[in-house]
């Protein structure tokens, strides 16, 4: 049952980007100030800090499917969230290695990833014809409201997940030490 919890958790924080989207005032969507709900790449920050051991990767692949899912619900083109989460989670892993888990490495790593994957997102988009904003407008009425908003976000889902996830972790060593 355990192994379904990290699923299931991010299933449900994909959905509620969705609804808070949409909940948001119009000024944040669609007006000069842009707000992006990056929930699912900051969870997948904390399982990657918090839940994989040295030689486990499971944020990996969650970040490849969520991605993907992220880019059939709520995107036109499939495959640049599977991309760019998976690849930011592939240099949070790397980065974790050098850094000790906290909040204070968690909110730099989480912020880390939004950059990396908002900002490759943007230039993918940009440079196919979609995003019809030059760079400083990106980076003033895009990047830096979504980076503050997802902060937010980002030191909520440490205080309720940070212990759960350590606790999964831990038996998910026992687990492993044991066979």
């Amino acid at each position: 049952m355990k192994k379904l919890y990290l699923p299931l958790i991010l299933l449900l924080i994909v959905s509620l980007e969705g609804v808070a989207t949409a909940m948001l005032p119009k000024q944040f969507i669609g007006g000069d100030t842009w707000l992006i709900p990056h929930w699912s790449l900051l969870f997948l920050v904390l399982i990657a800090m918090l839940y994989d051991l040295d030689n486990s990767y499971y944020s990996l692949p969650y970040a490849l499917i969520f991605g993907l899912l992220k880019d059939i619900v709520y995107t036109d083109i499939l495959g640049v969230y599977m991309f760019t989460y998976g690849f930011s989670i592939y240099l949070i892993l790397e980065l974790r290695r050098v850094l000790h888990g906290n909040i204070f490495v968690a909110a730099l790593l989480g912020l880390l990833s939004i950059i990396f994957a908002d900002t490759i997102g943007y230039v993918i988009y940009y440079v196919i014809g979609i995003a019809p904003m030059g760079f400083v407008t990106y980076l003033l009425h895009r990047l830096l409201p979504t980076l503050g908003a997802n902060l937010i976000m980002l030191v909520i889902l440490y205080l309720i997940f940070q212990k759960p996830l350590q606790k999964w972790s831990d038996s998910q060593l026992r687990r492993t030490t044991s066979l």
